[in-house]
């Protein structure tokens, strides 16, 4: 790794801080990474009944496919879940870091909040469809920028880094009839939360312009997981599969 290249991500956090906890924990969502986290917690769970735990020392882990366990140090079995297929997120609030598991269907919402983080890790499995990475988000946006038809016929850049209240837009453009474009960069596989970030630069933009304003969302990557294409389709996103830089 070259002093210009990107800054490796750490992979474990000893007695961190409940920003810093928040921010390694969101990167490892972000990466599709397996989440590890122990410490003195409160569990609360709302859905097809409504429980709550109160402060104790629990190991957490969330799987990239959504799903979310809460162990103590006795037993097999955790003493609170939620399966496959949900949204993981995380956050500071009044000091602690809240990690949360949400599912719409049926409508049910894990929120585990830790007073004191003793320590978090990331795992990354391996996954023979990820592609290896190579270059940065600079790579690909130059990539698109030089050939614009990469993402499609027709298409015509017109900003970069375009503020909107919900953040900087990648690449803001049109299409060949004449609608807004928002691109969305990411320079490795990514997950629903790519797909979520899209979503509010969409509406944002949706809000700034006039009523009758189409805005379309585009996401480029090397590759999505199918949680992610599957909000890609309800969202009606579209996806565009593209390495940062040319191939050798």
């Amino acid at each position: 790794m070259t002093a210009e290249g990107p800054t490796p991500t750490p992979r474990t956090l000893a007695d961190p801080s409940a920003t810093a906890a928040a921010s390694f924990v969101t990167d490892a969502i972000d990466r599709d990474a397996l989440v590890t986290c122990f410490g003195r917690c409160a569990i609360e769970y709302e859905g097809r009944a409504a429980s709550k735990l109160a402060s104790g020392d629990r190991h957490v882990m969330l799987k990239p496919d959504g799903t979310a366990l809460v162990h103590t140090d006795e037993g097999q079995k955790p003493v609170n879940w939620q399966p496959p297929g949900c949204e993981h997120g995380c956050r500071v609030d009044d000091g602690s870091l809240v990690i949360e598991s949400v599912r719409t269907s049926p409508d049910e919402r894990l929120t585990v909040s830790f007073s004191n983080v003793a320590l978090v890790a990331t795992f990354d499995p391996a996954d023979d469809k990820s592609i290896e990475l190579v270059g940065t988000e600079a790579d690909l946006k130059r990539r698109i920028l030089a050939d614009p038809e990469l993402l499609e016929a027709g298409f015509t850049p017109l900003a970069t880094e375009r503020n909107t209240p919900a953040g900087s837009v990648d690449i803001y453009g049109e299409d060949d009839e004449g609608r807004t474009v928002v691109v969305e960069l990411k320079r490795r596989r990514v997950g629903p939360n790519a797909v979520g970030q899209l979503n509010r630069y969409v509406e944002a933009l949706e809000r700034e312009l006039h009523v009758d304003a189409e805005v379309r969302g585009i996401l480029v990557a090397p590759s999505v997981t199918e949680r992610a294409t599957a909000l890609l389709a309800e969202e009606g996103f579209e996806f565009v599969p593209l390495t940062p830089r040319e191939d050798d």
